[in-house]
This record gives C-alpha cells, structure tokens and sequence, in this order.
C-alpha cells in the first residue's frame, strides 16, 4: 500500500480516486479491507464500552 498524501481536492475528485483504487484490487483484497474495517470498529466500541465502564465506576 503506498503512502498516502493530504490532498486538498474537491471530495468527488477524492471519491472517484477511491472507487478506482478498490475497483482495481482483487476480490481477496477488497474482503480483507472489510475484515480490517470491521476489527477496527469492534475494537473502538468495545474500548468505548470500556471506557464508559471505568467513568460509571470512578463517578459513583
């Protein structure tokens, strides 16, 4: 994966420039983005849940 810049572009110019980049990865590379994406989200509401235990715990 390359690195990647800020860019200041006009967000469809940034879109168009993100379907053609997954439009061109194979069936396996698309499948584990959405494990990646899917890991990431449960690992932030479960540090969010975390973290909303610890404050109920500290404010009682």
């Amino acid at each position: 994966m390359e690195k990647r810049k800020f860019t200041y572009a006009h967000p469809n110019i940034i879109e168009e420039k993100r379907i053609k980049e997954v439009r061109a990865l194979s069936y396996l590379e698309r499948l584990e983005r959405l494990f990646v994406l899917i890991e990431i989200s449960q690992t932030m509401s479960k540090a969010s849940k975390s973290n909303l235990t610890q404050d109920a715990r500290t404010n009682s």
